[in-house]
């Protein structure tokens, strides 16, 4: 079995979306309520691709995963803090797949002037805090029902890592 971690192309867009969308309609991990369409998928690649590294975990020709930064806010002050996101196939949790794309994404960043990395997770969501946490994120704040999502309230909690 050979992997890489690579960066995402437009080319990987309908793998992306097909990982991502199952948590859009599935779950209250992420709070969109809407699949995200192929084409608009393309588009979020190419702009945060020009700011930040979005990588893809692929194994034997199948993406498993994948993990991208974004800007935290935007006042010029914020410039060297970032959002992270990682997602993973369904299957393929447990596996080390994140903590390796964390680890790669983590070391574009820290090369690029970031300093700070901020998690958002809904909650509960134990796999995810206990990846970040392994990572060496710290938990920094937790906001109750914040999003409301398949007829439920929703608490995000925020982890942060200083590279």
């Amino acid at each position: 079995m050979s992997f890489s971690i690579r960066p995402a192309t437009v080319a990987d867009a309908a793998a992306i979306c097909e990982i991502y969308n199952y948590y859009v309609l599935n779950t209250v991990i992420s709070f969109e309520l809407e699949a995200v369409s192929v084409t608009e998928m393309e588009g979020r690649i190419t702009e945060i691709s020009s700011q930040f590294p979005w990588l893809v975990y692929e194994e034997d020709g199948r993406i498993l995963g994948y993990a991208y930064a974004t800007k935290w806010k935007a006042r010029k002050a914020y410039q060297h803090s970032v959002e992270s996101s990682v997602y993973m196939a369904q299957g393929s949790g447990g596996k080390g797949i994140g903590s390796k794309l964390y680890g790669a994404l983590f070391a574009q960043l820290k090369e690029l002037g970031v300093h700070a990395v901020m998690g958002g997770i809904a909650q509960p969501n134990a796999g995810s805090v206990a990846l970040h946490e392994k990572m060496g994120f710290v938990k920094v704040a937790h906001f109750t029902e914040v999003g409301q999502k398949h007829n439920q309230w929703i608490d995000v909690a925020y982890w942060q890592l200083i590279l």
